[in-house]
């Protein structure tokens, strides 16, 4: 239970981190800004290990999620700006 709490809890911290970096205005509130940020942090992870940053069960460190939190919101505003 307190693990699903933290992951919580970073997930909005990257989300909002990234928010902070991507220039422009993002119309999102905080729960989908808690979902970039375990988003980008999954991404981030599973790309690591593809490329062989991280070993298997392995997750992304802070700066590694905060990238791929930047980069789901990078692809979510682009999808977004097109509908």
């Amino acid at each position: 239970m307190f693990g699903l709490i933290g992951t919580v809890i970073i997930g909005f911290i990257v989300g909002v981190i990234a928010k902070l970096i991507m220039p422009g205005k993002e119309n999102i509130g905080l729960i989908m800004t808690t979902v970039l940020g375990i988003a980008g942090s999954l991404v981030a992870s599973y790309a690591g290990q593809l490329i062989g940053w991280y070993q298997a069960g392995q997750g992304a460190g802070l700066i590694g999620s905060i990238v791929g939190a930047f980069a789901v919101l990078w692809v979510y505003l682009k999808f977004k700006s097109n509908a």
